[in-house]
């Protein structure tokens, strides 16, 4: 997700290196046009599809050496409004065939989040871990437009990128200020300069016009489908513009979709703090036997922001990674989304922090890698695109410049960057894509699933998107704030996802899942304090 102004984390899907795309589309070029796949009449949405999308032919080959997936390349108009306006378009799609065939039940579709990440290799990961699905349905997967092997856009370089975070986002001096300001317009700048006009194109209302040509292609009159952060955004979108075509659809930590995406990165500054002095920080005083960082979260917190302050003084230069308070947020943001993986790498980076000098290789490697990568501007190409271009933004940046001033005083780890992201949408051209709104109408039982401190998509958000989407069901884990709950460790989520999947059977009603244990560092042992 979204991941917005908190950063992104991957999937729990293996990833095996980049998977090299084969293949491309056989175009059937006329001037007639077609309805779109097998898709019944009456579908608000449906719209006639010029015949040299619906009816090429992908064209399958291995993904790459290793990879259990086939890869092919979709073409697809720049605007589906328009489509015989402007360039063609490609979009990277993958699949897994069902293994199982004589009990082969269809289609599952699942899709990465951000916006920014890539989806093609999404399959594998689910395929591995629950060979059932496996079986019973081709899984299939894609990179949407604007990311990774489909057509992209392009905003900066990664020396422009770098500046993008570099000094420090909690300097509220004038200067400092004007200086947010600046880089953020000319990050907006830069996207529609040297996009090719591609910008108003890269919406999450394009990407399931997309979504339902790909359905088409595969010869599904439905599909089912699995969506963790902003991709649950993408199916509550297909869901709502073409219900017909859906049999089952799960959506994991839900981004508020069900307003704008203003108001839904308005609240993140207060989900990230609360994730941060909730859980972490009473987690890493549990284990000061282990990291040496405070016996009490009070005491944690002040060597957290000591060790902040010293490194707006004097960055520490790691290998290729230059560290500064805005670097340290950022491995701290990345932490808070998952903490079996999380909290003792980003606990183990501290340590290592204050060792200096000191620290071995591998601690140095480890502060490499917590601290010293953090998106990406292809990453970010995306995730502007979406963000700003889906829904209207207030565009006036002093009330940006007042608010971000109260959120970086109070909630300090995700408010401080809010300037920077907010502003870079209120520079952004305006919005031309159509408001999509999320009823339900039409739809099978819709399975949702949200855990009560998710920093990224915080519970509040999902439960007014559950309360917009008429008839769904949602699956609760209390006690835990992991970003993306299927196929995470949670025997209770695994357990409803997969039945549902398989059978169709949703709760009766809204439930609960007890979130694990918080994760027990290497050698702590009874030496942790209770």
């Amino acid at each position: 997700m979204a991941k917005a102004w908190g950063g992104r984390r991957g999937s729990r899907a293996r990833r095996r290196g980049a998977v090299a795309l084969a293949g491309t589309a056989a175009a059937v070029m006329a001037a007639a046009v077609l309805p779109a796949g097998v898709a019944r009449a009456g579908d608000a949405a449906e719209a006639r599809v010029p015949v040299r999308y619906a009816q090429q032919r992908l064209d399958w080959r291995p993904c790459g050496d290793g990879s259990v997936l086939e890869c092919a390349a979709m073409t697809v108009p720049r605007d589906w409004h328009r489509p015989n306006a402007g360039h063609d378009l490609t979009v990277a799609v993958s699949r897994h065939r069902a293994s199982g065939p004589g009990g082969r039940r269809g289609v599952l579709m699942v899709a990465a989040g951000g916006p920014g990440a890539s989806g093609l290799d999404r399959p594998s990961g689910l395929v591995e871990d629950k060979p059932e699905l496996a079986a019973a349905y081709d899984v299939v997967g894609f990179d949407q437009r604007g990311v990774g092997r489909s057509t992209r856009p392009v905003c900066q370089t990664e020396e422009e990128f770098r500046e993008f975070f570099a000094h420090d986002f909690r300097d509220r001096s004038p200067a400092a200020v004007r200086g947010v300001l600046d880089r953020s317009r000319a990050m907006a700048r830069d996207c529609e300069a040297r996009s090719g006009g591609l910008l108003p194109y890269l919406t999450t209302e394009q990407t399931v016009r997309d979504v339902d040509l790909f359905r088409s292609l595969l010869g599904a009159e439905r599909i089912s489908y699995y969506g963790p952060s902003y991709a649950t955004m993408i199916g509550a979108y297909y869901a709502t513009l073409f219900p017909r075509r859906v049999e089952r659809m799960v959506l994991d930590s839900n981004v508020g979709w069900a307003g704008s995406w203003e108001a839904f990165e308005r609240g993140q500054p207060r989900s990230f703090q609360r994730r941060f002095e909730g859980d972490f920080l009473p987690w890493l005083a549990k284990y000061d036997a282990v990291y040496h960082y405070g016996r009490t979260a009070g005491e944690v917190k002040a060597r957290w922001e000591a060790r902040r302050r010293a490194l707006a003084e004097h960055p520490v230069t790691v290998g290729t990674a230059v560290i500064g308070p805005n670097q340290l947020d950022n491995g701290t943001i990345q932490a808070m989304y998952n903490a079996r993986e999380g909290f003792p790498a980003l606990a183990a980076a501290l340590h290592a922090l204050d060792r200096g000098n000191d620290a071995e290789p591998r601690e140095r490697h480890l502060l490499e890698k917590v601290f010293g990568s953090y998106l990406s501007p292809a990453f970010l190409a995306e995730f502007f695109s979406v963000t700003c271009g889906d829904t209207a933004w207030n565009r006036d940046v002093g009330t940006w410049v007042r608010r971000s001033a109260r959120d970086t005083a109070a909630l300090p780890l995700a408010g401080a960057r809010e300037l920077a992201f907010s502003s870079v949408c209120a520079y952004w051209p305006a919005s031309t894509a159509p408001r999509v709104k999320v009823t339900g109408a039409g739809l099978p039982t819709t399975l949702m699933v949200n855990s009560v401190r998710d920093p990224a998509t915080y519970y509040e958000a999902a439960l007014e998107d559950h309360r917009a989407l008429r008839g769904s069901r949602l699956v609760t884990v209390a006690g835990g704030g992991d970003h993306g709950q299927y196929r995470d460790g949670n025997a209770c989520v695994d357990a409803i996802v997969t039945e549902y999947l398989l059978t169709g059977r949703a709760p009766g009603r809204d439930t609960t899942c007890a979130a694990g244990p918080l994760p027990v560092p290497a050698g702590a042992g009874a030496r942790a304090v209770s």
